[in-house]
This record gives structure tokens, sequence and C-alpha cells, in this order.
């Protein structure tokens, strides 16, 4: 793990629960294996806190009490018929530990743009 459920209490807007502290460095588990899948040898160990403690945060929730999910991009709500709905950007849903564009981009693999020209090689090889 790359922080602890205290790393995480310390960035909420509110106190978790015994009961989510647990839940919480379980989660922290999770996300360090998430990170080690994902993340380059260049991020480093701050940076790969710093991620997991955003990525928990999202699951567990900020205790919003609108109820518009942490990490929506988009939402409606409607009157008396009442309706709801929120769309979570990046891919994630609420409850779910997934990277964002910009954890991505601190773990060192953002948005990069690549191409291979087999005909580049070919020029080389035949010098």
């Amino acid at each position: 793990m790359y922080a602890t459920a205290q790393d995480v209490q310390s960035r909420m807007t509110r106190t978790l629960s015994d009961a989510e502290l647990e839940v919480c460095s379980a989660l922290l588990e999770d996300a360090a294996a998430l990170i080690d899948a994902y993340a380059l040898e260049s991020a480093t160990v701050e940076i790969k806190k710093v991620v997991s403690c955003r990525m928990v945060m999202r699951a567990l929730g900020d205790g919003n009490v609108s109820g518009i999910p942490m990490g929506a991009t988009q939402g409606s709500m409607a009157g008396l018929g009442y309706s709801q709905s929120w769309t979570v950007g990046n891919g994630g849903s609420t409850g779910e530990l997934y990277l964002n564009k910009l954890e991505k981009q601190l773990l060192g693999r953002g948005n990069s743009i690549g191409a291979y020209s087999p005909v580049e090689e070919m020029a080389v090889t035949l010098e």
C-alpha cells in the first residue's frame, strides 16, 4: 500500500466510521495493485500515495448531502416525479476504483500519442 486509512481520512471533508476505515484499508490495497499494474517506474512513492488516496476517496464518496457522486462530470435532477441521472467521467462508476486522466498523467502515462512505421525501419536496414 502507498497510503494508510489515516492519509485518506486527513484528506476527507467528513469523518469516516470504523467500518469505513476497514473498507478504506482494503481499497488502498486494491488501489496499490491497480497503480502497480499501470504506473511506470518514474512515478514516485509520494505520487502513488496521492493517487491512491484520490482513488479511494472517490470510491468511498465524500458524504455530500446533495447526492451528487464524487467524480461526476454531468448530472440532472427533476422535480416532483423525481428523476436523477449522473455521468461519471473516465470510464468509472460510483464506488469503483479507477484512474482518471489527471492521475494517469501523474503516474507518467498521460495522453501520449505514438506511431510506428515499418517503412522507416526498412529504410534504415537497407543502408
